[in-house]
């Protein structure tokens, strides 16, 4: 077994273990605090797609958490008072299912996602950057001003969505949904890397003209890795929205799209496990640090810098060493 293989399990165990330690100890605190960590990392592993794959620096996937954020809010809102959320061409009341919930929250996400990869994907570099960031702040700004769903104050989620056949009150059981999905999450991610779509990704990110040159088109693989990049970051912003039982303006702000790079770089970028790590210790630093001092972020911002500058392969690069390819 490799390192990084070692690594990888014991993380997942860690992220596990955790809440059950929270039970022995009888502070379910912690069990909130393991479920931020498993969404964000869900978050992450989606950005890792258009990130550690393909090379493409979105600073605007926060809209997609977002989106996915207020689909779980919308359809539970319907659901909740029994109005229709359309009546043409049938009539629909929403749901308060998580499973139709995830669907629509990747579905609506991805459905975003094509046209703006189709613009923005036609740029690179810090213009790729550019627009990414501006597509999301026209969503952001479209949110504020939507009262009918809370406008700048946010809609609630009265009660949490369901899941057939478990109680999700239960903050362990709404744990382990939140982590069996970052398992199926991270699966996929290692068959995309593992596969001929991932190999030409990877291969596209290192040199797009000799890429091109073996007659594949680097920008339908990249709209495709964008589009299932946003599909997975939609899906974690409806947990995030039934964790909080809230969904804000401020789940679409840059803000966030800033703290989902910053979980990859912390991890490692590319690494299979790198947006666990960067989860796990973001939301360490937030519960420790913030315990501390109001002004953590200055913190933060000093161990990223520390990383950027002595560890660029994230924790999973200093502990695994380098990617090992093929």
């Amino acid at each position: 077994m490799s390192r990084e293989r070692a690594i990888n399990l014991l993380l997942a165990g860690l992220l596990l273990v955790v809440p059950m330690a929270a039970i022995a100890l009888r502070e379910p605190f912690y069990i909130t605090l393991a479920t931020r960590m498993a969404i964000l990392a869900l978050a992450a592993v989606g950005l890792n797609f258009a990130l550690g794959l393909g090379g493409l620096v979105s600073f605007g996937h926060a809209a997609f958490f977002g989106i996915g954020g207020y689909v779980a809010g919308i359809f539970s809102s319907h659901a909740f008072n029994q109005t229709p959320l359309f009546t043409w061409p049938f009539e629909f009341s929403g749901s308060d299912q998580m499973p139709a919930i995830w669907l629509a929250a990747m579905l609506v996400s991805a459905l975003v996602a094509l046209p703006i990869g189709a613009i923005s994907l036609r740029t690179a570099g810090v213009y790729f950057i550019m627009i990414t960031l501006a597509f999301a702040q026209m969503i952001y700004y479209f949110a504020i001003s939507w009262p009918a769903y809370g406008g700048e104050d946010g809609l609630s989620i009265v009660v949490r969505n369901g899941f057939p056949g478990v109680s999700t009150a239960v903050p362990l059981t709404f744990f382990l949904i939140c982590y069996v999905l970052l398992l199926a999450a991270l699966a996929l991610f290692a068959l995309v890397r593992d596969s001929r779509f991932g190999a030409a990704l990877q291969a596209g990110r290192q040199n797009e003209m000799r890429l091109a040159a073996v007659g594949i088109a680097p920008f339908r693989i990249r709209l495709a890795a964008f589009t299932i990049s946003a599909a997975i970051t939609g899906l974690a912003g409806a947990l995030m929205a039934d964790l909080n039982r809230f969904v804000s303006p401020s789940m679409l702000s840059w803000q966030m799209s800033g703290e989902l790079i910053v979980l990859i770089i912390l991890g490692g970028t590319g690494r299979l496990f790198g947006p666990v790590a960067g989860a796990m210790l973001f939301v360490l630093f937030e519960f420790v640090l913030g315990g501390l001092t109001e002004r953590w972020q200055f913190f933060l911002g000093l161990i990223l810098l520390g990383v950027v500058l002595f560890a660029r392969g994230g924790l999973i690069g200093v502990l695994a060493g380098k990617a090992k390819h093929g």
